[in-house]
């Protein structure tokens, strides 16, 4: 069962100096490490032109700016290379959006297939490109690591740009040009731009130094991929994300990319109202259901496409394998389940759960894990395989134990494995996978592991019903974009009474809670994919609970409602 605490009170020193700004915002402000009035201007006052950093600060950034412009004016042949998901696809229209606008023809755009290559640059793409007569190769999200591609494309004659903003590894490959601001030498002042980021960087500066035809500032249109890369990547919005996920958002709102327009028409979403909210929920998943089902290309088509009918055509795709990839990660979480209610005795003395089948899917096994291990609190590793001799898996933590740790006292079970401490990935030599639990269970049981307790969740304020007003949400509106770093607002109210309980949907499948006022007033409180028996204290009619919520503004169906999304029940 979670545990939540209500932060402590803001200092009367930092209260005194945010005075200008309502009680509740001085609390947000303070418990995102804004203390100083002009600190708070900044955050709660975006501002592009002062709020992003000279492109030229990123280390070989010249370099690269030089390298393109020649190839351009020589009409070299160009390669975009990018990561198949949903920041280096937008990455990839950000390129292709720049070389159309300004002209320039002769370059194409590779993205490797995620179930038979993988992420990073490979070697049998790079000898295609030779065979292509490619003179110079920019990467977008992803290069940093891939030491031998790059000798290899030099060998080929190939210059290579790499764009990134993943970790290096020991040794840097020998690249042209590596802009990357996570470089030992690197003086950019800001560590933490997505990988479309620093392809919107790129752009920028290769119109600092040469503008074309295109006029100023048209570059500020190639923002809603940039924006909606930041929001979709894990990035803190802060800092120039912060800049650059807020007016991605607007540029969103006014895009007149018709594969995106065509797939929020699907959706039945009103583009003048986008929010960060429905680019993580919404638009990212069919980004990247392009790569998890079948083409990732598919996805780069429709943000990309100019053509109406083509790029309707991607949008409505796109739509159907996100419902066909929903229904095999539900088939496979059944599946899932089944195993381990058959192997219970075995699954509940084991502090990993490791499991696979070769049927299963590797691109959705993540998807499953995490459902999982939300459900038992316990590290989850799942595998699978497609194509390809080896086996491949996702594994997702429980919220408390480091994944990397996990595996690197078991390097010796993976070809390869990587990841962060909540989320990661690994490979397994077939005649290997049965010695896989032993060695993560042995690995998890070699660390320190005292029984580790989650983190309490932070509560922002305790409210009532009563301050369920728009006058609040205005208020807090004026720190969104939300997201890693900028958490939404979350509340506890104490003691309230339900007066309704009801499921909605097209298969009954989300939760509406009703609520009044001391005016009588109905306030609802929505949880989707919820219903009552998810909770220890199951919602009925005229009983009372602590309920956890965050504030929202619905505008379904056209109508403006001010309501509360469920967090939890307590």
């Amino acid at each position: 069962m979670k545990k939540y605490v209500v932060r402590n009170d803001i200092p009367r020193d930092i209260d005194q100096a945010l005075l200008a700004y309502p009680e509740l915002i001085r609390k947000l402000l303070y418990y995102r490490d804004v203390t100083t009035p002009e600190a708070a201007h900044t955050f709660l006052n975006p501002n592009f032109e002062t709020g992003v950093h000279d492109p030229y600060l990123h280390k070989d950034m010249d370099k690269a700016v030089e390298r393109i412009l020649r190839a351009i004016e020589n009409n070299e042949k160009v390669l975009i290379y990018s990561d198949y998901d949903a920041d280096g696809i937008p990455a990839a229209v950000i390129m292709h959006d720049f070389f159309k606008a300004i002209g320039f023809t002769n370059f194409e755009v590779y993205i490797p297939h995620r179930h038979t290559e993988g992420f990073g640059l490979h070697l049998e793409a790079v000898d295609k490109f030779k065979e292509q007569g490619v003179n110079l190769m920019i990467t977008l999200d992803c290069g940093i690591v891939d030491v031998d591609e790059v000798k290899s494309a030099n060998s080929f004659g190939i210059d290579v740009i790499i764009t990134d903003h993943h970790e290096a590894g020991p040794e840097l490959p020998p690249a042209y040009a590596i802009v990357n601001a996570k470089q030992k030498d690197c003086e950019y002042p800001f560590d933490y731009l997505c990988g479309s980021g620093v392809a919107f960087k790129l752009v920028q500066a290769v119109l600092k130094k040469k503008r074309f035809d295109l006029k100023e500032g048209a570059e500020k249109w190639f923002l809603d991929m940039a924006g909606l890369a930041t929001l979709s990547d894990m990035v803190p919005l802060h800092g120039e994300n912060r800049v650059l996920a807020y007016y991605g958002l607007k540029v969103l709102r006014k895009s007149r990319r018709p594969g995106l327009i065509k797939l929020l028409s699907i959706m039945k979403m009103n583009q003048a109202y986008i929010t960060e909210d429905d680019v993580g929920f919404m638009i990212t998943p069919r980004i990247n259901a392009a790569s998890r089902m079948g083409i990732p290309k598919d996805a780069f088509m429709l943000l990309s496409e100019t053509d109406e009918p083509t790029a309707h055509g991607f949008a409505k795709h796109l739509d159907e394998i996100n419902k066909e990839r929903k229904t095999l990660v539900a088939t496979l979480v059944k599946e899932v389940k089944k195993v381990m209610l058959e192997r219970e005795e075995h699954f509940r003395n084991q502090r990993v759960i490791v499991l696979g089948n070769p049927a299963w899917r590797p691109a959705i096994l993540g998807l499953a894990a995490n459902t999982i291990a939300e459900e038992h609190n316990k590290p989850v590793f799942l595998w699978g395989r497609e194509e390809g001799v080896h086996i491949k898996g996702s594994c997702r933590s429980d919220g408390v134990s480091d994944l990397t740790q996990i595996m690197a006292g078991a390097r010796h079970a993976f070809i390869d494995c990587g990841g962060h401490k909540m989320s990661g990935g690994f490979s397994v030599d077939h005649e290997k996978i049965h010695h896989l639990e032993e060695a993560l269970v042995s690995s998890f049981a070699a660390m320190n592991t005292a029984k580790l307790e989650p983190e309490p969740e932070m509560l922002d304020a305790v409210l009532t019903l009563d301050e369920v007003t728009w006058q609040l949400y205005n208020h807090i509106e004026k720190l969104a974009p939300f997201g890693m770093g900028n958490p939404k607002p979350t509340f506890l109210f104490p003691k309230v009474t339900i007066s309704g309980v009801k499921m909605f949907g097209k298969h009954q499948e989300h939760l509406e809670l009703s609520f009044k006022n001391s005016n009588n007033k109905i306030i609802k409180s929505i949880g989707f994919f919820m219903k009552p028996e998810d909770f220890a204290n199951t919602p009925k009619e005229g009983k009372n609970i602590d309920l956890v919520a965050t504030l929202e503004k619905s505008m379904f169906g056209g109508k403006t409602e001010l309501r509360m999304r469920i967090v939890d029940l307590i």
